[in-house]
């Protein structure tokens, strides 16, 4: 078994206009301070990492790997979630999605999925530049408006949607497989993927691309009413990255899974900072322990009632606590009888 490393923060909730969190310099070291050891760095950000910078210049990765670990933290992941997001998107959310991209290409979905691809290309190679192993987005979505099958969705709709989705990621997982660089999908409520039924079926669509993998939230899961522990049974191989995030479903009887269209405070599905919620974090600390997980337990923080810092504040020790330093030895081992062969055959009578 291994241990996981942590804490880690994902910065991209924290950033902001105000000091210190409008700098890659400040919110690190405010985030050290707190007693992180790991950031992960939203690409789509120039005050966090200029990605093309980054997938041609070495000097320029080892030169802001230097400064961080001269702060005291290290780069966990790249994270391309609103590049990702572009590279598949249904017209019914085109508008929508519009601000994830350069504002110039905005109306434009042909060049946006151009750039997104790029975009996702140059990640893989600053990851490896970086001496990352993992990396994190979203799949995108040509599917969601279909979700639920009323009106009945028609015959072969989930196969072409799948095909087409596979066949925009399959050059994409190639770049990363050619840069030694895992890519974990979080599997997200308005992504094609967003389940493990809906993964397995991309991976079909990908010939079960080994790079292929998920960046395990069991907040989705909760509010899915999915068993996100025994998903980490199912699914460990392909676990790549962890996000650590926490969440609480209270049905009434007025509301459950699709909450009415409230908004974050009113649903009986919402975000909350860790601790607060309902997810079994020491059970996924186990099982992922368990499972040889050895990547970074990195807190993702959003929660509709508490202020970030705080959550950010409590978010360091709630990890500390429950990362697990996995035994060498069987608890059990001093009363090992240290028997051979012979001896055991003696036992059996044989």
């Amino acid at each position: 078994m291994k241990t996981i490393k942590g804490p880690a923060v994902f910065l991209a909730q924290f950033l902001g206009d105000a000091a210190p969190f409008n700098s890659l310099d400040s919110i690190a070291q405010y985030m050290a301070d707190l007693g992180y050891k790991g950031i992960q760095l939203p690409t789509w950000d120039p005050r966090v990492i200029d990605l093309k910078k980054a997938a041609e210049s070495t000097t320029y990765c080892d030169e802001l790997k230097g400064k961080l670990n001269d702060i005291g933290v290290e780069i966990t992941e790249l994270s391309t979630h609103l590049q990702g997001q572009l590279v598949a998107v249904h017209p019914a959310y085109a508008s929508m999605f519009d601000g994830f991209g350069p504002a110039e290409l905005a109306g434009k979905p042909k060049e946006q999925q151009a750039w997104a691809v790029q975009q996702l290309k140059w990640a893989a190679k600053a990851s490896q530049n970086l001496g990352l192993t993992s990396h994190v987005t979203f799949s995108g979505a040509l599917l969601w408006p279909y979700m639920y099958p009323w009106p009945q969705r028609p015959a072969g709709l989930v196969t072409t949607a799948f095909q087409e989705l596979g066949n925009r990621w399959k050059p994409i997982l190639d770049a990363f497989d050619e840069s030694g660089v895992n890519v974990g999908y979080e599997l997200h409520p308005g992504e094609d993927l967003h389940d493990g039924v809906t993964f397995e079926t991309f991976l079909d669509y990908v010939d079960g691309h080994p790079r292929a993998g998920i960046n395990y939230d069991p907040s989705h899961f909760l509010l899915q009413q999915l068993d996100y522990l025994q998903f980490i049974d199912f699914y460990h191989d392909r676990i790549f990255a962890f996000h650590v995030k926490d969440a609480e479903f209270n049905p009434t009887g007025k509301q459950g899974v699709y909450s009415g269209y409230q908004g974050w405070v009113e649903r009986a599905g919402r975000f909350r900072s860790l601790g607060d919620g309902q997810v079994d974090f020491s059970g996924i600390f186990s099982k992922l322990s368990q499972y040889d997980y050895d990547g970074w337990a990195v807190l993702e923080w959003e929660c509709a009632i508490k202020h970030p810092e705080q959550g950010a504040a409590e978010g360091a020790p709630f990890i500390e606590s429950h990362i697990i330093r996995v035994t060498e030895r069987a608890f059990d081992d001093f009363a090992g009888t240290g028997a051979d062969e012979a001896f055991n055959k003696k036992l059996l009578g044989l």
